[in-house]
């Protein structure tokens, strides 16, 4: 039988030699250990291919063993949003749930269409076990942790097409289709795919909610917060967690991303329970907000439990807590070394707030007790002295396709379908603050955006997980879609994630079948194997 040109063309390049060492050489590539790289690499062995898959960190699964435990499925009243959930990312649950003993449950929780959102969330390390037992089951995944792509130079191409990804270290993985699972776009990037980071103005796409909000309400402060290290004072500067900045005119656009934070694990059960200690590098200037929101007459927030065995996920919602407004804005593009800098910074940052939050005579006795009971777990994050090894990457590089989701794709009024679905999106628009500066003479939170009635569930198009074809034929993104700023808000949940990682792998393996670059791939095939394989592409 005669091989397509571009089949053949394919099959001849992924047999060249590099220079220097042998190279891995596997079907599939997927740089990006996260929840979404783990689906994909399982679906791609499925349906018979060989993978790479390659993880900067020492552990597979992304935030779904960092903290985030709180799954955000039928957690919000006003909706249901778990019909959106199939094939293997479904699969993924109900195995945890099974680890619980409450399968069965699960089940019938599935059959009544009942809302049981404590049926959705496990622990980080239940959720490790389950995906590694998972792609154990796969001979054909090869994995490799403590792997990073190199900061220059690690995509290899030939034109259009990516031969081969670069680690540090010079070692080589190549493929036939490569995935870019990682939260900030790093093999984009690095294949010279175009890509963008920040917050477009509402002109660019006809957009209301993105860009500078100058009428930020949702999680502003409750109390009036004096800024400046003499209280009354602008010349004696400010003090720490407040940025320079104005506000800027609404709606327009800035290189400002929405706060990171960990997704902060803690237990109350003495047997399990590491008690706050205070980090070495503590600076109790770093925590001047917090005693003048405390003397101003604000609460601040405490622990709960929100996961099995009463352990907690913080994920910093309030208008004081642990976010980190302000920090991150260059994370998406930065060196590892930057990154190491920033993390390293953050984590003494929200040790030491816990520790404050626990002992500072500043702050209130009730509050200081509350804090006092909780601590890290000994079972969780057990290599990292019970915390995080990832930060909640809220926003990265976001790429540029040919096609772009935004907000008119979600919006409840006028909404434009998307009819090449390759997995469906049902939350709000949901934008954590990205800026906490002066306004009037006090501190001011910019940049949240959540909720109301004025949204939809949506399609992520099939044209928005695959590059520009003159940019590159044989890549795709789960995790980095093209997408406004404001319409990722409401893409970046962990479980859409992991729907998108099936699907991208799909596609890939589909592509490879056909000899056909990816934006060539027959949409009306792709959809017939998604729907075979129980993926949700629309509203039921």
């Amino acid at each position: 039988m005669k091989l397509p040109l571009a089949s053949l063309a394919l099959t001849l390049l992924s047999a060249l030699p590099l220079a220097g060492q042998e190279a891995v050489q596997t079907d599939l590539v997927i740089y990006g250990g996260t929840s979404a790289g783990v689906v994909a690499a399982v679906q791609a062995a499925k349906m018979g291919r060989s993978v790479a898959l390659i993880e900067p960190s020492q552990h597979f699964g992304g935030m779904s063993v960092e903290g985030l435990g709180g799954s955000d499925i039928d957690n919000h009243k006003p909706f249901q949003n778990s019909p959106a959930v199939g094939g293997l990312t479904l699969q993924f649950y109900r195995k945890a749930a099974r680890r619980y003993g409450k399968l069965a449950e699960f089940d019938e929780m599935l059959k009544t269409r009942e809302k049981k959102p404590a049926l959705w969330r496990f622990e980080s390390h239940v959720a490790e076990e389950v995906f590694s037992t998972w792609m154990k089951e796969f001979p054909k995944i090869r994995l490799f942790p403590g792997t990073r792509l190199a900061d220059a130079g690690g995509a290899v191409k030939e034109g259009p097409r990516l031969v081969a990804l670069k680690a540090e270290g010079g070692q080589e993985f190549r493929g036939r289709m490569f995935i870019d699972a990682t939260y900030e776009g790093d093999l984009l990037a690095a294949a010279g795919v175009s890509t963008t980071v920040g917050r477009e103005g509402n002109a660019k796409y006809g957009e209301t909610l993105n860009g500078i909000r100058a009428n930020t309400t949702y999680n502003q402060f409750s109390v009036k917060l004096d800024p400046y290290k003499t209280p009354g004072d602008p010349s004696s500067g400010l003090i720490a967690c407040i940025q320079d900045g104005v506000v800027g005119e609404h709606g327009a656009g800035d290189k400002s991303i929405q706060a990171y934070c960990f997704r902060l694990c803690f237990t109350k059960d003495p047997a399990n329970r590491i008690p706050f200690a205070k980090p070495d590098g503590y600076n109790p200037d770093e925590y001047e907000i917090y005693r003048r929101y405390l003397k101003a007459g604000g609460k601040l927030w405490k622990p709960g439990p929100a996961l099995p065995n009463g352990k907690t996920d913080l994920g910093s919602w309030h208008d004081l807590s642990g976010n980190m407004i302000g920090w991150n804005h260059d994370w998406p593009t930065a060196t590892h070394a930057r990154r190491q800098e920033l993390f390293k910074h953050s984590l003494t940052f929200i040790q030491g707030l816990c520790w404050f939050s626990a002992n500072d005579p500043s702050v209130p006795e009730d509050v200081r007790q509350a804090w006092s009971q909780w601590g890290v777990c000994k079972d969780e994050f057990q290599d990292h002295g019970g915390w995080p090894r990832m930060f909640y990457v809220r926003n990265g590089r976001r790429m540029i396709s040919d096609f772009v989701l935004t907000e008119a794709h979600g919006r409840k009024e006028n909404q434009v379908a998307v009819d090449d679905s390759v997995a469906l999106v049902w939350w709000p628009f949901d934008l954590h603050n990205a800026r906490r500066i002066v306004k009037d003479g006090a501190a001011w939170n910019e940049g949240t955006v959540f909720g109301g009635d004025k949204w939809a569930p949506f399609g992520v198009s099939y044209r928005s997980v695959v590059p520009k074809a003159a940019e590159c034929v044989n890549l795709l993104t789960p995790t980095c879609p093209s997408s406004s700023y404001v319409a990722y808000g409401a893409i970046r949940l962990e479980w859409t994630f992991m729907v998108m990682g099936q699907s991208v792998a799909t596609a890939a393996v589909l592509a490879m079948d056909s000899g056909v670059p990816v934006q060539q791939l027959d949409y009306q095939k792709l959809k017939l194997r998604l729907e075979k394989d129980a993926q949700v592409l629309d509203v039921p």
